[in-house]
């Protein structure tokens, strides 16, 4: 039989507990103060070391943790997965956040105790934003879409999938459509035209979807925060998957696609873009 997707909402409490795990005291107040103002019904939970979240745990599940790298007594990992196997916490989504998290990404070091990994360097605000996205998830999002899906059953699927969630999706079968748009959008005025690209990497034509990431980071030229680019492959090799990090890919989606993880980094990535565009006095396409 085949396993159902985990709904879009799974965290329901009406007061939801928050456990954030740091080192600095600076730290665990600000993310207290950022996650408060996005989500003012929150219990947050703030704690210095894994003893402390331990000891948290007893009293009580929680409904999400943020845990750094690096503590004083335990490696956040360590730490992850205690709280992923001790029996007596459900399933939890647990977030690592750290400066150089992106290296434990190319190297593989995010076990399957992380749901997911955030980089400090984007800023605390975005951190509370993004866990805000778990916890509270928009029914309604905002986005720009650029899908490129050779498959027909699936690109339907998934574009009225987004389209259900709020995105405006415009799906082209092949690499070349795809740089023709970029290229129109491109012409027509500063920035891309979308917010984010959402590309298959394995297609029938001539390019794959490494090759489109290539073309928008050194042809286009387009940045991370300017063009972000998830890649959705069915290809667990870590030097595969390695190989696109490296080459800019912002994130990946692994196949078969869940739902609820999707339109979550969909919907992340693309407000990096439109802060990026307001910054920059830039306007995506309509």
């Amino acid at each position: 039989m085949a396993t159902q997707p985990k709904p879009l909402n799974y965290i329901v409490s009406e007061q939801p507990r928050i456990m954030v795990v740091d080192g600095s005291k600076v730290v665990r107040r600000l993310l207290e103060q950022l996650i408060r103002s996005e989500l003012p019904n929150v219990n947050v939970i703030a704690c210095e070391t894994a003893a402390d979240a331990m000891r948290e745990l007893e009293n009580g599940a929680v409904d999400f943790v943020t845990t750094a790298l690096r503590l004083s007594d335990m490696d956040g990992m360590e730490l992850a997965k205690h709280i992923r196997t001790q029996a007596t916490q459900t399933y939890v989504p647990i977030v690592i956040v750290s400066g150089d998290v992106d290296e434990r990404l190319i190297n593989r070091e995010l076990a399957e105790y992380v749901t997911d990994y955030f980089d400090k360097g984007l800023g605390f605000p975005a951190l509370a934003a993004f866990i805000r996205g778990y916890v509270r998830p928009e029914t309604h999002a905002t986005g720009n879409v650029l899908y490129v899906e050779d498959s027909r059953v699936v690109a339907v699927t998934t574009s009225r999938m987004l389209e259900r969630h709020g995105f405006k999706v415009k799906q082209v079968p092949s690499v070349e459509d795809a740089l023709v748009l970029l290229t129109d959008g491109r012409a027509a005025g500063p920035g891309s035209g979308f917010d984010v690209l959402l590309t298959d990497v394995s297609l029938s034509g001539n390019l794959s979807g490494g090759d489109l990431l290539d073309r928008v980071r050194a042809e286009f030229g387009y940045s991370k925060a300017e063009l972000p680019v998830l890649i959705m492959s069915g290809n667990q090799n870590p030097r595969h998957q390695t190989a696109l990090l490296r080459a800019g890919a912002n994130d990946l989606v692994e196949k078969p696609v869940d739902e609820r993880m999707l339109v979550i980094k969909l919907a992340f990535q693309t407000r990096i873009a439109q802060d990026w565009r307001a910054k920059h006095g830039h306007v995506a396409a309509t």
